[in-house]
């Protein structure tokens, strides 16, 4: 599972190094609230989701090993939300990159 962390660490890095040169100072990143400027955030903060991603993986795996360590419907559980942890902040990533490029 470590193998997709990895490579979506890996597809995330490249993206932003592909659109490096085209990236404005301030980028739309808080689809949560209201259109205009409350969405705006500087052009740094996009890697707050890899940050978040990574945090949220280890810490299910730390949860998972310190409470449920043996339970196999517990650890399948937590085997498809880091997929859908993984999958879902790398394609939100390369949305907002393509959005704004």
């Amino acid at each position: 599972m470590i193998f997709y962390l990895v490579i979506a660490n890996l597809v995330m890095f490249i993206s932003f190094l592909f659109n490096l040169n085209k990236f404005p100072p301030e980028i739309p990143l808080f689809y949560s609230r209201p259109s205009g400027d409350p969405q705006i955030a500087d052009w740094w903060l996009i890697f707050l989701l890899p940050l978040l991603m990574n945090a949220l993986y280890y810490l299910n795996t730390y949860i998972y090993k310190k409470f449920f360590l043996g339970n196999e419907f517990v650890e399948q559980i937590t085997y498809y939300f880091k997929l859908f942890l993984i999958s879902s902040f790398t394609l939100i990533f390369i949305k907002i990159l393509f959005l704004i490029t």
